[in-house]
């Protein structure tokens, strides 16, 4: 029947919760970032300005006296500008991003080029603790089970999706094929790793609306046993009871087995 055997080992494995991210376009962030390049250099120049006008108080080359008010304002009126564009991107973006104080860093400019791309992530209600999770584990929709997840490289708390009732993060990605607009599944680890074995996902089967895998129990004789689906990884599903390591699962042909036991055709 070409059955193959593999050995699951020990491993551990934390709880997880799912929510949902959606990648944001970077036209906004570029947007941003170039509104507040701007203003930033406008005040520069008010501000150099009203720098020249004060430093030539008293000399035969000074402005008069509603020129300097005129720089003084304009001085200001600039500055309150600089404030209101740091301010709007600390308010669409989250008060503690990686770039916070600091809007030339290398951060920004990442995403603002699409080297980098920042995701907005929704957990339910009650699903994750008062804390920010340090690390989240994204996944593309629709994906085999077996595709590989990507991880992200910074996360911080962001503004409540008023669309969404939840928890919400802004999570910093690089080196993902996530496209700009897409959406995808995320997971936080929740609490204390757990000790168990990863059951691969080609030794995993459906029946009866129930996860199964074939343990051989000795040379020719197999079992089915019955697994929690609970805990998707990359590889595999995380199992905590049932099955022990050094089990010798089986990972190709379980498929004919279910149709030998069911006494149903391979095609079935």
């Amino acid at each position: 029947m070409g059955i193959k055997i593999t050995p699951v080992v020990a491993t551990q494995q934390a709880p997880e919760s799912t929510g949902f991210a959606f990648v944001l376009t970077r036209e906004a962030i570029a947007q941003s970032i170039a509104d507040l390049s701007t203003a930033a250099a406008v005040e520069r120049q008010s501000r150099a300005a009203l720098a020249r006008a004060r430093s030539l108080a008293g000399t035969p080359g000074a402005p008069s006296v509603e020129a300097q008010e005129a720089a003084e304002r304009q001085a200001t009126v600039d500055q309150a500008a600089l404030v209101l564009a740091e301010r709007r991107l600390s308010a669409t973006y989250g008060r503690n991003a990686p770039w916070k104080g600091n809007y030339s860093s290398p951060e920004l400019a990442a995403l603002a080029s699409g080297e980098s791309k920042l995701t907005r992530v929704t957990f339910p209600l009650g699903a994750l603790g008062a804390a920010v999770p340090a690390k989240l584990r994204l996944a593309h929709l629709g994906e085999s089970q077996s595709g590989t997840s990507f991880g992200s490289d910074s996360v911080w708390s962001a503004p409540a999706d008023a669309s969404v009732p939840g928890k919400s993060f802004f999570a910093l990605v690089k080196g993902s094929d996530a496209s700009e607009g897409e959406r995808l599944l995320a997971r936080a680890p929740l609490g204390a790793a757990a000790a168990g074995v990863v059951i691969p996902f080609a030794a995993v089967l459906i029946s009866g609306d129930k996860y199964w895998c074939y343990i051989e129990e000795k040379p020719g004789v197999f079992a089915r046993t019955e697994i929690d689906a609970g805990i998707p990884t990359d590889e595999g599903y995380f199992v905590t009871d049932g099955i022990a390591a050094g089990a010798r699962v089986v990972t190709t042909s379980a498929g004919q087995l279910l149709a030998r036991e069911l006494g149903a055709s391979a095609a079935d």
